[in-house]
């Protein structure tokens, strides 16, 4: 029997073995770049070697046949070399610009649309949704699937001010992360404690330990061990469902979606951003959350036609001030938009006067 590979279980794997031979020859020693048409990148390395990479956007939720599928076009027009970004783009790396029509032709004609370079909307980098997650309020995917549906053209073209980085996260813990726009769905009520299950099913101690408020301290009802809530403390994250299912905290009424805006996590131009809060408690609508879509779309035209050249969305907002973008985007100013939170006294405008 052959000897099998022990693994490797310490720091992050060497990517160069799986590069394309051109990139692993040039690692580090990139001259200039520059980007032919939207979804196409031109670089040139200091040996004078080039290297054509085209992107295309992919629908995140991969399934064999879409990864054979994506392979077998690799195999025809990219001497079988591919890799993916972190938003589940796909790009695909050619040695001759020869090689880049046909493969656009190729991806184009297998529904795989080629953008998301430059000053355009990238692919939504969202959480799994019911697929993986336990917690989730709705499915992200589905959410992200109605957005690009609507913003295919701001995908293919690049006519933004800067690019535009779009994150859904499936509650408010909050794997999407950052996003000039983010999208994420919160639960609004406590969760509803079964008693009679938790003694059975749950370690109290990590149920209690899990919350990020100390809202959840330990109990006894009905004469068997249990948990209990202090409804006052509790942000309605979900965490606590993980390790304790009777504390149940789905429900289809009293979950809710909001949009957050400007977070921005690169140094470039201006400093990092968190997003702040532009519209809460937008209805969890399936299949197709009409009312994400809407407010989404306004604040990209807004962004699109008052935005500077290289603007960020977040320095767009910056400059103008957030009462104009209230009013831009024709959305209400409530006391949802408040960071009233006990535990967010770092954060609060601590004078007579609310600036936001």
């Amino acid at each position: 029997m052959a000897q099998l590979r022990r693994p490797v279980e310490h720091g992050v794997p060497d990517p160069r073995p799986h590069l394309h031979p051109l990139l692993a020859r040039n690692y580090g020693q990139w001259k200039w770049h520059d980007r032919l048409r939207p979804g196409v990148l031109h670089h040139v390395a200091a040996s004078g070697e080039a290297v054509w990479t085209v992107r295309a956007g992919t629908q995140r939720q991969m399934d064999v046949g879409t990864i054979r599928a994506l392979c077998d076009i690799a195999d025809a027009h990219a001497d079988g070399h591919l890799r993916f970004t972190t938003r589940n783009n796909v790009e695909f790396m050619v040695d001759a610009e020869a090689k880049v029509a046909p493969l656009i032709a190729r991806l184009e004609a297998e529904g795989y649309p080629v953008g998301g370079t430059g000053n355009s909307v990238s692919m939504i980098s969202h959480t799994q949704g019911w697929l993986h997650c336990d917690i989730p309020a709705t499915d992200a995917s589905g959410v992200v699937k109605s957005l690009m549906d609507v913003l295919h053209a701001e995908f293919v073209q690049e006519e933004m001010p800067n690019k535009v980085k779009i994150t859904t996260s499936c509650c408010q813990i909050n794997c999407g992360g950052q996003g000039d726009i983010a999208i994420n769905v919160q639960h609004t009520k406590p969760p509803v404690i079964n008693h009679d299950l938790v003694a059975k099913m749950c370690e109290r101690p990590a149920v209690v330990a899990r919350c990020p408020v100390a809202a959840i301290r330990p109990a006894v009802v009905n004469g068997k061990p249990s948990l209990e809530i202090d409804e006052r403390k509790c942000v309605c994250c979900g965490g606590c469902f993980p390790p304790c299912p009777p504390m149940q905290i789905n429900d289809p009424e009293h979950s809710k979606l909001a949009i957050w805006v400007g977070g921005k996590h690169s140094s470039t131009r201006s400093r990092p951003t968190l997003h702040k809060l532009v519209a809460a408690g937008l209805p969890n609508n399936p299949p197709r959350w009409p009312e994400v879509t809407e407010i989404v779309v306004k604040v990209l035209a807004a962004y699109k036609e008052g935005g500077r050249p290289w603007e960020r969305l977040s320095e767009w907002v910056g400059r103008i001030g957030w009462p104009r973008f209230f009013e831009l985007t024709e959305m209400p100013f409530t006391k949802y938009h408040v960071d009233n939170w006990r535990g967010a006294r770092a954060s609060l405008n601590a004078s007579a006067q609310l600036y936001f």
